[in-house]
C-alpha cells in the first residue's frame, strides 16, 4: 500500500536494492549467529535460570544487543530492498517499539537476577 502515496517511492537502481539485500541477509547472520551465540540462555519469554550468566563474549563483547540489532538491519534492508521510504518507517518503528519494550524488561530482569 506504501507504494500508492505520492513521492514515497525512493530512487531505485540496481545498487540500492543490492544494499538492502546485504543489509537484509547480513541482520538475518547476525540473529541467528546470536541467538546461537546465546546456546541455551535464549528465551522467546524473558526467564532468568538459576545457573544463568551474563554472556560478553562473541557478537555480545561488541553489540549490547545483538539480536535486536540484526533484526533491525534486516528490516532496514527489506525497506530498501521495497525501495520505499514508507516501507523502511512502517517496518522499523513498531519494531524499533517492541525491542525498546523488551529490552527494558530483559534489563530489569537481569539486574534483579545477577546484579550489577
Amino acid at each position: 500500500m506504501v507504494w500508492l502515496v505520492p513521492g514515497a517511492t525512493l530512487p531505485y537502481p540496481l545498487g540500492f536494492y543490492l544494499v538492502g539485500f546485504c543489509l537484509f541477509l547480513g541482520g538475518l547472520i547476525l540473529r541467528w549467529y546470536s541467538i546461537g551465540y546465546l546456546g541455551r540462555y535464549f528465551t522467546v519469554d524473558v526467564s532468568i535460570s538459576a545457573e544463568h550468566r551474563l554472556i560478553d563474549s562473541g557478537p555480545y563483547r561488541f553489540i549490547r544487543h545483538p539480536t535486536y540489532t540484526g533484526a533491525l538491519l534486516a528490516f532496514l534492508g527489506l525497506g530498501f530492498c521495497f525501495g520505499n521510504w514508507l516501507s523502511i518507517l512502517f517496518l522499523s518503528l513498531p519494531i524499533i517499539a517492541a525491542f525498546l519494550w523488551r529490552i527494558r524488561i530483559e534489563e530489569r530482569a537481569l539486574l534483579e537476577a545477577l546484579g550489577e
